[in-house]
């Protein structure tokens, strides 16, 4: 089974169990708050569909194109970022002013953030591909990571800042440094955290509740006692779909943050089995995209992409069962949230689009019939990865690394320094009828195939032309 069926078939059957459990979780609040039962879960399909629109954008996104605009919206993403902090822009949800009024909904920059810096991350590595060191690894990521997380922390949005670390490991894991210099990064990030959670005194309360919800089940571990007895209640089958008795109020963020324990209580343990099996599949399928293809940033950014979305959702599934502290995350393609389930779905077009450029699968593409909806939908890239232009010694990068150029360009033919075409090697059958050696001719002219006092006539092997050694 190719990548691309891969990550269909997961964020397929992820997002269509998201819709379902979002109608169950979120039916109870909405009826007790005086609203249309069906309303939250209809929000979230019509962000569904909208979601499924931008994967089909990203699917026939120009990966050339990407890689121009990467830097652009790192900017643009960074106004945004500031003016969330403006009184009368942002918008303040459960402590966290990470929210812009968009009069039918809120958008939150940094999700945005998170999927630009993978992108421009994989983009600038890219570039430094072929004189990258440990130094020219690190000094244009981190201090750029170092801006985005301390505007989230202006923002008071501290699970943003771990998962923007996520998207950082994994550009620095495919980028190549050394296994050694990630201790030293699991040593500065757990001193980092640990002086944010003692300048903030909630952030204090959770780590104390993790420890021991027990100690204080009337607040601060009132949350995760509740996604316990649900857990607990549900069993190995489950109670049924929309049995849930926890989604009557008595689970705070039953639709979103703990949605996986509503999982859990009416699809039993295997249905959470079933959820982890599919991420699984999706860490699988992003992980030999990386492997399998043949440029560069696709390399790159796949594994930064794969490693926040498996990272995020095991951090979500993890603070859900008492494994690590709450952070507020959301589980991708199931939990309510529609700027979250959009950039989602864009993301896993990403993907899709990165599956497609392996060169497998354009070779597949080219040589089997397609439908007229495959064709109108998914056009065959043109190559896997742009050929590069021979270059002189000591030129720079092959064009297959540099920004701008397009995969999905027709490929051109080769030409050499002086700007002549390429003629043909002459065959050894060829060249006894005209009574002259094989040899290649020059493209400027230079060197007659009768002309054998600077070039000797390669040796036969086999009864095929051996290759001749370049001066």
């Amino acid at each position: 089974m190719s990548s691309c069926h891969l990550v269909v078939g997961a964020a397929g059957l992820l997002l269509a169990i998201g819709l379902v459990m979002v109608f169950s979780a979120s039916a109870m609040k909405a009826a007790l708050a005086d609203q249309p039962a069906w309303r939250p879960g209809v929000d979230q399909l019509v962000f569904a569909l909208i979601g499924l629109v931008a994967l089909l954008v990203a699917v026939r996104l120009p990966i050339g194109l990407v890689r121009r605009a990467a830097p652009i919206a790192l900017l643009g993403v960074g106004v945004l970022l500031l003016a969330v902090l403006v009184p009368g822009i942002g918008v303040e949800y459960n402590g966290s002013r990470a929210w812009i009024d968009l009069g039918f909904t809120n958008f939150q920059p940094s999700e945005l953030g998170k999927l630009v810096f993978a992108l421009w991350g994989a983009h600038v590595l890219a570039l430094r591909d072929r004189f990258l060191t440990v130094r020219t690894l690190l000094v244009p990521l981190l201090p750029v990571y170092a801006v985005m997380a301390g505007l989230f922390l202006l923002e008071n949005d501290f699970g943003a800042v771990v998962t923007l670390g996520l998207v950082l490991v994994g550009l620095l894991w495919a980028g190549g440094l050394p296994l050694r210099h990630f201790g030293w990064f699991v040593l500065a990030g757990a001193l980092a955290i640990a002086v944010m959670i003692r300048v903030a005194p909630y952030r204090m309360a959770r780590i104390t509740s993790f420890l021991d919800p027990f100690a204080d089940p009337t607040d601060s571990g009132f949350q995760a006692i509740r996604g316990f007895y649900a857990l607990a209640t549900g069993g190995l089958w489950g109670v049924g779909l929309g049995n849930s008795a926890m989604k009557w109020n008595l689970l705070p963020e039953a639709e979103s943050d703990y949605i996986f324990a509503i999982i859990g209580e009416e699809l039993g343990f295997l249905g959470c089995l079933v959820v982890i099996v599919l991420y699984g599949v999706l860490a699988y399928a992003g992980t030999r995209i990386a492997r399998r293809s043949a440029d560069r940033f696709v390399q790159l950014a796949s594994m930064a992409i794969t490693v926040w979305l498996i990272g995020q959702a095991a951090m979500n599934m993890g603070y859900v069962v008492g494994l690590l502290p709450v952070t507020g995350v959301t589980l991708p393609l199931i939990s309510a949230g529609g700027t979250s389930l959009v950039l989602t779905l864009f993301i896993v077009g990403l993907l899709i689009r990165f599956a497609r450029a392996e060169p497998a699968a354009v070779e597949h593409q080219r040589t089997h019939p397609r439908g007229w909806l495959a064709r109108l939908l998914l056009p065959v890239p043109a190559a896997a990865v742009e050929p590069p232009r021979p270059r002189r010694r000591g030129a720079g990068r092959p064009d297959a690394s540099r920004p701008g150029r397009d995969d999905d360009r027709p490929a051109r033919r080769p030409v050499v320094p002086g700007g002549a075409r390429t003629v043909a090697r002459v065959t050894p059958g060829a060249a006894r009828e005209r009574g002259a050696a094989p040899r290649e001719r020059r493209a400027d002219g230079r060197g007659r195939p009768g002309d054998a006092r600077r070039q000797p006539p390669p040796r036969a092997r086999s009864g095929a032309e051996a290759p001749r050694r370049p001066r």
